[in-house]
């Protein structure tokens, strides 16, 4: 149940993080409450997950879905440059986290 905690964590704070940026520097109301909520939740399923899998593991995980799910939404959402270079990096990330979670003992 640990990896279902800090998968829903990860793309919880991609939410925060839209969110985050939605808000104007958090000038718009509702994009900002979205932000709180949403990073409260990732926050509180991250703890849940911390619980049974290592801290290396659990941190690394979450903030590469965010890392890589943020990358994306900026592509996909916001029109972001989709260079060869950004999408390398981005398949680095996600090797690096299949990576670990093979790695990891849970």
């Amino acid at each position: 149940m640990a990896w279902v905690y800090l998968t829903i964590a990860g793309v919880l704070e991609v939410a925060w993080a839209y969110a985050m940026k939605q808000s104007h520097g958090f000038t718009r109301f509702w994009p900002t409450a979205i932000m709180a909520v949403t990073m409260a939740g990732s926050f509180g399923l991250l703890a849940l997950a911390m619980r049974s899998l290592p801290l290396g593991t659990a941190y690394t995980i979450w903030t590469g879905i965010g890392a890589v799910g943020a990358f994306i939404v900026g592509i996909m959402v916001l029109g972001e440059q989709a260079s060869i270079t950004r999408l390398v990096a981005a398949g680095l990330i996600v090797s690096g986290l299949v990576t670990m979670k093979l790695a990891s003992p849970s």
